[in-house]
């Protein structure tokens, strides 16, 4: 098992990466019991300098991250954390605590991704919104706090939109509606706490089987 090379005063950094979309969520310090520690028991540990003190991520806000992965740097002077978090990384209550950008603005600190990709951003944005002790006002969550009942009504509506553009409408239109569906989808899958990997899970179970043969299971 490769070890760090620890500082004089017995700490490594620790940069926590997102296991599935690859965000970088945080910067913390470890020593070597909390590396240990991480280890055995699958949840990032780290040492808090201003405490002097072990603790566990997520000990108090119950925003956890499960261990994926551990890596040392090339020159064993830093550790690289891949993990599942449970939840806003950062205790301001966004999904990362990189969310200052350069020229002084903010955003979610979540990168701009391409693919399907794309679908993991935004279950972390929807996540990060419903979680937020913010009072900051957002359609995710003014829609989220509005409950089940209005976040059914606008999928609902959506799908009609799409429907009526789908058979003849322009191709920006329907790709416009079938985002607002999925978006909304999203919504409803965040607010009864289903993460889209189950939903990648479910799809990947029905590869080589017929439709025919899927549909008819399920009466």
């Amino acid at each position: 098992m490769v070890e760090p090379q620890y500082d004089e005063r017995g700490l490594v950094p620790c940069v926590v990466q997102d296991a599935r979309t690859g965000t970088v969520l945080m910067l913390a310090w470890m020593n070597a019991d909390a590396l240990r520690l991480t280890r055995e028991t699958g949840e990032v540990h780290f040492w808090s300098r201003s405490r002097k003190a072990l603790w566990k991520k997520g000990e108090t806000s119950g925003n956890t991250l499960a261990l994926a992965e551990i890596r040392i740097d090339c020159d064993r002077d830093a550790v690289l954390v891949r993990a599942n978090p449970a939840g806003p990384v950062c205790h301001t209550g966004t999904a990362t605590c990189f969310f200052h950008k350069d020229d002084g603005t903010d955003d979610d600190g979540i990168p701009a991704t391409s693919g399907a990709q794309i679908f993991d951003r935004l279950d972390q944005i929807l996540i990060s919104r419903r979680d937020s002790a913010s009072a900051e006002k957002s359609y995710t969550k003014s829609l989220l706090a509005a409950g089940m009942p209005k976040i059914v009504e606008k999928i609902a509506e959506e799908q009609g939109e799409l429907s009526a553009e789908l058979p003849s409408g322009d191709e920006a239109k329907v790709i416009h509606e079938a985002a607002d569906l999925i978006f909304h989808v999203m919504v409803g899958l965040t607010a009864r706490n289903i993460p889209i990997e189950k939903i990648y899970a479910e799809l990947a179970r029905r590869f080589g089987t017929s439709g025919h043969t899927e549909k008819a299971s399920r009466k």
